[in-house]
């Protein structure tokens, strides 16, 4: 399940690309498979190992281009170990609401994204979230958990602020976001209720066969409950300079943040 939309920001072969906080590598499997050359970074160690299994595996089964190149790196996201202006696309997709030092997170993944380069950063929506959040303490008071709420403006606001340049933004995971109010009323660990089961089925099904109802569902739907908001954004000069002025991207228009 893809929160960033890959044919956005043009990622393919020669492209350098840094997947920071990658998990379990979702983003850095696709961008390896189109080819690009792919750091997944992450401070989880044993994540990060199954990350390079699998990357061995897609190389040995033929599912990337000749050239491609990944590597895993485990570190701290405040203290990225790249150079400045070291890649074309830097990634970041539902981490910074883990980060209590957030401004600092993304003044690094502006620092290591190259002049021109894409910057794109997801995070879970502000009305999904705050639902989840009125359910259920425990969904965020755990260690590692969701120390913030963003609103669209807010975010957009930051990544001015640190000199990118938003160009777009949308909302993605529709269906997930009633999942997620399941689990919350419930009981955010409670993965054996009879109702939470059966629309982790739904989600797996519609995954794995894409489906033209539930396609068409989550597509009209979110504009209005999208789990999560990606803003794409753009590091240019323009951007440096224009630094907490109104700049560009404003997100989907019509809808609430």
């Amino acid at each position: 399940m893809l929160t960033v939309d890959f044919d956005r920001i043009g990622v393919g072969p020669g492209t350098t690309v840094i997947d920071v906080g990658c998990g379990a590598g979702r983003h850095a499997f696709e961008a390896y498979r189109r080819g690009a050359d792919v750091v997944a970074f992450d401070q989880d160690k044993p994540a990060l190992a199954e990350v390079e299994t699998m990357f061995a595996a897609m190389s040995a089964e033929g599912q990337v281009p000749a050239g491609a190149a990944a590597t895993t790196v485990a570190g701290d996201a405040l203290r990225l170990p790249f150079p400045d202006d070291s890649f074309d696309c830097v990634i970041a997709s539902e981490i910074l609401e883990h980060v209590p030092e957030d401004e600092r997170a993304i003044a690094e993944l502006v620092r290591v994204a190259r002049p021109g380069g894409s910057v794109v950063v997801t995070v879970p929506r502000w009305l999904p979230e705050r639902v989840c959040w009125l359910l259920s303490d425990a969904y965020h008071e755990v260690e590692g958990g969701h120390v913030r709420i963003y609103r669209g403006d807010e975010l957009r606001g930051k990544l001015r602020a640190a000199g990118l340049r938003p160009v777009a933004g949308e909302h993605a995971h529709a269906l997930h976001a009633p999942y997620w109010w399941l689990k919350c009323a419930v009981g955010p660990d409670n993965d054996d209720n009879p109702l939470v089961k059966a629309y982790h089925r739904l989600l797996v099904w519609d995954m794995m066969r894409a489906p033209w109802p539930t396609r068409t569902a989550e597509r009209l739907l979110d504009p209005v409950v999208g789990k999560s908001l990606a803003v794409y954004s753009v590091k240019d000069a323009g951007a440096v300079a224009g630094a907490g002025g109104d700049g560009g991207g404003q997100g989907v228009a019509g809808a609430p943040d």
